[in-house]
Order: structure tokens, then C-alpha cells, then sequence
């Protein structure tokens, strides 16, 4: 490694002086002004990892659902996972290391992993659509170039794309192309299939109409693009698509989920099925209005819940003993676990929502689908075997996730209200605080339970305390200096108090900053 050359391209992309950051759940998010030296530090890491790994390794410029002047960075391992957690530690001593100390960093990281700096290394790389992103993943590509590796730059991609390609290109061509046509095609061949077979059962207008908040992101850009490979019967209106206003304003996944009402710029009738993106497209959630005027939100509980009613339904009727579990977040619903338990018989755990299938499942679903006598099982085999091609099984991909709702929406000839009906959620809300240093809230049970700072959690417990079917807790963000506070309860005005009251404890407790949260 000549780090004289690594040195004098570095000088290129300074550090911002009293600048630290740290790698977390999304990679890094900050001003995107601030994040120059972080791209082309990234860039170097990626090759580093791609040859201590002998894999292609992804490069993510994106902050998700981020103000657009926001921006940020994150790593992809070789089969579409998260980096590897002690990388993520290599990943922010390199962002935090002053100029002087670059070269002992790379060295100590490459000794520590027994790097061969003489292998091959190749690195993909994708962005979004905010204005910094193009001139940021140059910086990357700088970052890559030094060390001698090789980049193949796909452009603008939602995230979960650039995951499924990078798993395609490690598994040379098993989980398909690494192309985005390879990804188009997969996906819109088992949709088609599946859509077939809803047809096929169904009488009367089968067309699908669907309203699609874009966030004014790259969901809009890709969906065009995938649009041609949709069946006639279905019809997606897109919204928000990024041609007037900023990105993930007043619109967008978290914004809907948060606030709790529909986004800007979509205009809802009554009964009509609307989703929202998103900025990167990793995240869905979809609602309607009823007639009443009343807005009903349906997010990842009943997302899951209702995938995994219909997976089960197939499996009985493919009679495998395949085994079945839901992964829940702390942030579900308490009538989404009571449902899953005590009516499906399936026992969540509290962790992250990803619907996966083992291989071993994998091979027996498919092998059923070609050779199963019974017509009943082996259709019930050839669904599952194109819901599991439907699924981006690398990551929570909105896409994938909308065309495997609409097709189990057809196929089971639910409405949105029959959907929603399926259980009802208990009232509930989520705030945020902004605090100086989010590092001072520490958590454990999966994100339920606070341990520092010390009075808290008791102050939380006796608040729950004063409420019926309460339920609250709170977690700092990964990626900035807010803590996410997450309350639920019999009644909304009574979630909504508590909330407010939990918001008040973190500001006072925990370091607020600014004004006291107000009800």
C-alpha cells in the first residue's frame, strides 16, 4: 500500500476539525457538507473488507428518511447483510481518525484482519436522489481508486438493489442477476404468476388500482422503471415523485407513520388502498380513509401479521412440517403479539421484521412445486415458491414488500377494511426528543428497557402505571441526537398523555435541548 499516494488524496477530502461520528444501525447520517472525508474513507475501508472477505462489498450513499440536506453512508456485506459489527468499529475509528493517524489505522485494521493488499477487490456502489449524493459518491470512488480497487457504479438504485446486487454477484448468479433488470424480472415474475392465480379465482373487474407516495425519492424513479413489467391488471398512480418538492417533506413512510395521517400532495378517496415510500424505499406502510373521513394507518404489524396468516395457510396445505415464526420489533403493537400468540399460535420474538426462508425450506418448497402429484399442494407449493422469489430476502426492500401485499391482497379478495379488521391495534403514539448526546441513554430487552440514566426507567413504570393496557418505552436513534419515544394505551388521548408525559421525563432526565416538549 503506497500511503503516500493514500495521503495526498486524502488531503483532498480533510476532516472537518472536532468532527466524530459513529457508524450505527443506518452506517453514518450527518449535514451532508460534513461527510466528504467520510465517502472517500469509506471508499478505502470497502476495498479493504472486499479483500479481507475475497467478495464484492456494497456502498450505500443515502440517509434514508433524512431531510434531504442530510446525507449519509453505509457498507454492505457479501451476502446483502449489514457490515459486520466489528467492522462497524474499524468503520468509525477511519471516519474519526485525523490526517496523521489515517495510515496507522489501515494498518492496524489490516493486520488485525490479515488483509492481503495484493487480492483483488471490488466494490458496487448506488445512491439516492439528493442533491449531494452524486458529487459524494465520487468521493467514494476516489476512496476505492487509491487502493487499487475495481467499482462498478449502478447510479440512482433504492437500497435494497444495490443489497440483492451485491448477494447476486457473491453467489455468482444463485439469487439472481445483479443487474436492475435481473432484479426487475425476478420480482415481476413471481408477481405476475402469483396475480395469475388470483385471476384465475376471482370473477368480475380485476383491476387493481394503487396509490403510491413516492417521498419525492428514488421509489418514484424505480417504479417508473418497473412499471412496464407490471401485469394490465394492475395500476400504480405515483405521488410525490420528486419533480416539484423536497425529498421526505411532509410525505414519506416515517412522516405518515409518525404523524399519523395521510401525506401532502395525495389526494385520498374514501376506501381507496394507498402505501407510502420511504426516501431510500427500505420502508412501507399503507393506509385508506373510510367513509366517515377517518384516516386508518396499517404499518409493519399488520404488514407482517397478514403475510404471515397467508404463508401459514399455504403451509398446511402443502401438510410440511416447516416451521413458522414472526420477529417482531419492540415498537409493535400489543394487539399484533396478543393476535399472533393467542390466534395463529405463533410467539414473536423482539427483534427485526424480515421475512426469510431457511434453505432447507427453500429446496423443499421448490422441489414440491415441480413434483407434487396432489394439484391442491403442488399450487399451494408453486405460491410459496413465487412468494419466496417476491421476497428481497438480503433486506427490508418497500418494493418487494408493496408487490407481495398486492398479490396476497388479490389472491385472499380482501379490502383494506377486511385487511384492517383483522385485529385492532391498541391507540398509540410516537415522539421524538431532541437531547445534546443521544450516547447517554443506554437500553436493553431489545430496546424496552432504559439503564442509563439512572431514574428513568422507574420514572417510565410509574407513568405506565397510571394508564390502562399501557405500554411504554423509549430508544436514542442510531444516527442522531434524538431519542424515539413509543407509547401505547386503551384510549388515543390516554397514549397521547402518556407520551407526552414519557417525552417530558427523557427532556428533563436525559439532556434535552431547546424548548420542553409540548402536548
Amino acid at each position: 500500500m503506497d500511503f503516500a499516494v493514500v495521503k495526498k488524496s486524502s488531503a483532498l477530502h480533510p476532516k472537518p476539525a472536532g468532527l466524530a461520528l459513529q457508524y450505527g444501525t443506518a452506517g453514518f447520517r450527518t449535514e451532508a457538507e460534513r461527510l466528504d472525508h467520510v465517502m472517500f474513507r469509506m471508499g478505502l475501508l470497502a476495498v479493504l473488507r472486499s479483500r479481507a472477505t475475497a467478495s464484492t462489498i456494497g456502498v450505500m450513499v443515502t440517509a434514508s428518511h433524512n431531510p434531504e440536506e442530510d446525507n449519509g453512508v453505509k457498507l454492505i456485506d457479501p451476502h446483502g447483510e449489514m457490515l459486520h459489527p466489528l467492522w462497524e468499529e474499524y468503520a468509525t475509528q477511519l471516519a474519526n481518525a485525523e490526517e496523521q493517524e489515517l495510515q496507522k489505522v489501515m494498518t492496524e485494521i489490516c493486520q488485525k484482519e490479515a488483509v492481503d493488499l495484493h487480492k483483488d477487490a471490488l466494490v458496487f456502489i448506488g445512491r439516492d436522489t439528493r442533491p449531494s449524493s452524486k458529487k459524494l459518491s465520487q468521493s467514494v470512488i476516489d476512496g476505492i481508486s487509491v487502493l487499487g480497487g475495481q467499482y462498478h457504479d449502478y447510479g440512482l438504485v433504492t437500497t435494497p438493489q444495490l443489497h440483492y446486487m451485491v448477494c447476486c454477484q457473491n453467489t455468482q448468479g444463485q439469487y439472481g442477476k445483479a443487474t436492475l433488470e435481473g432484479y426487475y424480472q425476478k420480482l415481476s415474475k413471481a408477481f405476475v404468476e402469483l396475480i395469475k392465480q388470483a385471476n384465475s379465482s376471482s370473477s368480475g373487474d380485476s383491476q387493481r388500482h394503487l396509490k403510491i407516495d413516492c417521498a419525492n425519492g428514488i421509489g418514484a424513479l424505480k417504479l417508473m422503471e418497473m412499471e412496464r413489467y407490471f401485469p394490465k391488471e394492475v395500476l400504480i398512480h405515483l405521488y410525490n415523485d420528486g419533480t416539484k418538492e423536497k425529498l421526505n417533506h411532509l410525505c414519506g413512510a416515517d412522516y405518515v407513520k409518525v404523524h399519523q395521517k395521510p401525506p401532502t400532495g395525495l389526494d385520498m378517496k374514501p376506501n381507496e388502498r394507498c402505501c407510502s415510500l420511504d426516501g431510500d424505499a427500505d420502508r412501507i406502510v399503507y393506509y385508506y380513509k373510510d367513509t366517515a373521513d377517518h384516516f386508518h394507518l396499517i404499518d409493519g404489524d399488520k404488514i407482517a401479521t397478514l403475510i404471515s396468516i397467508f404463508l401459514k395457510e399455504l403451509l398446511v396445505k402443502v401438510e410440511q412440517t416447516l416451521k413458522m415464526a414472526v420477529i417482531q420489533t419492540a415498537y409493535a403493537n400489543g394487539s399484533s403479539t396478543r393476535y399472533l400468540e393467542e390466534t395463529m399460535k405463533v410467539f414473536p420474538s423482539l427483534f427485526l421484521v424480515v421475512v426469510l426462508f431457511s434453505k432447507a425450506a427453500e429446496t423443499k418448497i421448490r422441489q414440491l412445486a415441480k413434483e407434487e402429484k396432489d394439484d391442491e399442494r403442488r399450487e399451494a407449493a408453486k405460491m410459496l415458491e413465487n412468494t419466496i422469489d417476491l421476497f428481497n430476502q438480503t433486506v427490508g426492500d418497500a418494493i418487494s414488500d408493496m408487490l407481495v401485499i398486492e398479490a396476497i391482497l388479490a389472491l385472499k379478495g380482501l379490502t383494506m377494511q377486511q385487511w384492517d379488521a383483522i385485529y385492532t391495534d391498541l391507540p398509540n403514539r410516537l415522539l421524538k426528543v431532541q437531547v445534546a448526546d443521544r450516547h447517554l441513554i443506554d437500553t436493553t430487552d431489545a430496546e424496552r428497557h432504559v439503564v442509563a440514566p439512572p431514574g428513568l426507567q422507574e420514572k417510565i413504570d410509574a407513568l405506565v402505571k397510571k394508564y390502562k393496557s399501557a405500554r411504554a418505552f423509549v430508544r436514542p436513534s442510531g444516527t442522531e441526537d434524538i431519542v424515539r419515544i413509543y407509547a401505547e394505551a386503551d384510549k388515543q388521548e390516554n397514549a397521547d398523555a402518556l407520551a407526552h408525559e414519557v417525552s417530558l421525563a427523557v427532556y428533563h432526565l436525559a439532556g434535552g435541548v431547546g424548548t420542553p416538549p409540548q402536548p
